[in-house]
């Protein structure tokens, strides 16, 4: 049994923890308990003026306006409440798809990139979306008609035990019918949603891992079979989706079937008593009447759970994901900042004996490595691709964990960060990777990611430090130039340089650099790596690289070949 479903076994049904999730709790509920109890109220009094109008008339008596009235007014008011009732439950749908989007994002964001390695992006992507959006029918469809489904039969069947307690008695024996039947496709139903949602998030993550990879892909000559994949996995969702809507199709069969036997073994007999002069008209329309109303809600009840069934699944398998208890760093532990974040100057990195294993290789990424890097040293991390570079940098941010052996981060134990330890040790870094993430926004916005409040003379300071000035100046905007999605608009070279910028706003006391001039030209290269160098100085870092500039700059070599330390050597800074 793997973690996470040893966690989902441990935790409340997904049922449980979607009423937890509404907005005022018990008081949502409650509410809706209250209009349920209104609205089985008004349809018997709807029922009892009717059929006492429908009487008078076939009697042949004046119409009765003072009842016409009240018909008229049960009926606004009825409406009314349906109304109010169902913005309720759509305030709701959003409160609790918003308050679980959340919490995946937060699940992520503690797990980080070595969390996310174990998974399909694109299936995450699926739930947080497409697959939260399948709640809607269930919070407001299903959940509000729990309630009806048992008062308003309890109303009707008190009021018809003091009218006719024949009719209420066959209702009585009969309404058990429609959740025994419901019940029983209903499991189908389950089995067959959870089979089609499973079949979606494999197209949707297939999908993005064909799209995020098509360039690969055509150089490779291999576009064109991943689109016959694709092909056959939406083949296969089309046919589960086409299964489900089969089941669908015959439990609302059934239900209709069960309850136009009841109603019509109602029927019957009332009208064969009115005939025999056993019952009064008015009481023979009052049980027409009410008998439908009666079945209705069960009716109902069963359509919309079969209906929001897949928004069922959803939930159990968002909560399976944010209940994962595969963590990054322990939950326990250090209080207090640790040593050498920010507050305490240049941090000390230190490694004894680790080792990281990823699920699913056999090999470790890391094994048994034990490396020291001194306050205000610059060590380069040099190797095959593979050997190990970025998982060291990983362990250093806290997105990924030790299977064995210590990390030590400003003298402090990193199996004993809290959440909000990893904080304050990310606010004392800095990290440049080989494809600086932009997001949808400003240019300044951009540089501002880390320190948000920061004045825009400091960020322009820092984007003249980066050499971001050379080409803001030439954006139809400057600095207030919005960006698209990824930082569209820009060159490799240009995000690369607002990565920098980031980072001297930050102004760190240690340096993370992943590659930072890798896939760039010769003239963005160079712009790149003056404004590194200024960076670098005075300051701790890391630098994975093989480019002899800013090699250059370090203090000593490490050279890693599959998980371990093959090698190091002191060198010459450029600085020294």
């Amino acid at each position: 049994m793997t973690t996470a479903e040893g966690a989902a076994r441990r935790t409340p049904p997904a049922r449980g923890r979607l009423l937890g999730l509404l907005p005022g709790g018990r008081g949502h509920v409650l509410a809706f308990a209250a209009g349920s109890t209104v609205t089985a109220v008004l349809i018997v009094a709807q029922a009892d003026l009717l059929a006492a109008l429908l009487a008078g008339g076939f009697a042949g008596a004046a119409p009765a306006w003072p009842l016409i009235a009240a018909l008229a007014a049960v009926v606004c008011v009825r409406a009314a409440l349906w109304f109010g009732l169902e913005a309720l439950a759509r305030r709701a749908a959003d409160a609790v798809k918003a308050r679980l989007r959340t919490e995946l994002l937060d699940r992520a964001q503690r797990g980080g990139p070595g969390w996310l390695a174990g998974r399909r992006r694109g299936e995450l992507v699926t739930l947080a979306t497409r697959g939260l959006d399948a709640l809607d029918p269930y919070v407001t469809g299903y959940l509000p008609a729990l309630v009806p489904a048992v008062v308003v039969p309890v109303a009707i069947l008190i009021r018809l035990t003091a009218a006719d307690w024949g009719s209420a008695l066959i209702i009585l024996l009969t309404l058990p019918l429609i959740p025994v039947f419901g019940a029983l496709v209903g499991a189908h139903t389950r089995d067959a949603t959870l089979r089609q949602w499973r079949s979606l998030e494999r197209l949707g993550g297939h999908f993005a891992d064909v799209v995020a990879g098509l360039p690969t892909l055509r150089v490779f000559g291999r576009a064109r079979a991943q689109a016959e994949v694709v092909r056959r996995i939406a083949d296969a969702h089309r046919g589960a989706t086409m299964r489900t809507l089969r089941i669908a199709f015959l439990s609302a069969l059934v239900l209709e079937l069960v309850a136009s036997v009841s109603v019509a073994l109602v029927a019957v007999p009332v009208g064969l008593r009115l005939l025999d002069g056993q019952l009064t008209l008015h009481v023979a329309l009052l049980v027409l009447i009410l008998a439908p109303e009666a079945y209705l809600p069960l009716r109902a009840l069963g359509t919309r759970f079969h209906a929001s069934a897949e928004g069922l699944a959803v939930a159990e398998r968002a909560f399976g994901v944010i209940d994962d208890e595969t963590r990054v760093a322990a939950a326990p532990g250090a209080a207090g900042p640790p040593p050498g974040a920010r507050a305490g100057g240049a941090p000390a990195v230190r490694l004894e004996g680790v080792t990281v294993r990823y699920p699913g290789r056999d090999r470790p990424a890391l094994a048994e490595v034990s490396l020291e890097i001194r306050p205000g040293e610059r060590v380069a991390l040099v190797g095959p691709s593979g050997a190990g570079k970025s998982t060291l940098l990983a362990l250093v941010l806290g997105f990924a964990r030790a299977d064995s052996g210590r990390v030590l981060l400003g003298g402090a134990d990193a199996a004993a960060f809290t959440d909000a330890d990893w904080a304050r040790w990310r606010a004392g870094l800095g990290w440049i990777g080989q494809r600086p993430h932009l997001f949808a926004g400003t240019l300044a916005e951009n540089i501002a990611l880390a320190e948000p409040s920061a004045p825009s003379d400091a960020v322009e300071a820092a984007a003249r430090a980066a050499r971001v000035d050379a080409f803001a100046a030439e954006l139809p905007e400057g600095y207030a130039t919005r960006l698209g999605e990824r930082g569209a608009g820009l060159s490799a070279g240009q995000r690369q340089r607002v990565a920098l910028a980031r980072a001297v706003l930050r102004d760190p006391p240690l340096l993370l650099l992943d590659e930072p001039t890798a896939h760039l030209d010769g003239r963005s290269e160079a712009a790149v790596l003056a404004a590194t160098s200024a960076l670098l100085t005075g300051r701790t870092a890391v630098l994975v690289t093989h480019r002899p500039a800013l090699l250059a700059h370090a203090d000593r070599v490490v050279t890693l070949r599959d998980g371990r330390i093959a090698a190091a050597r002191a060198t010459g800074s450029a600085d020294d």
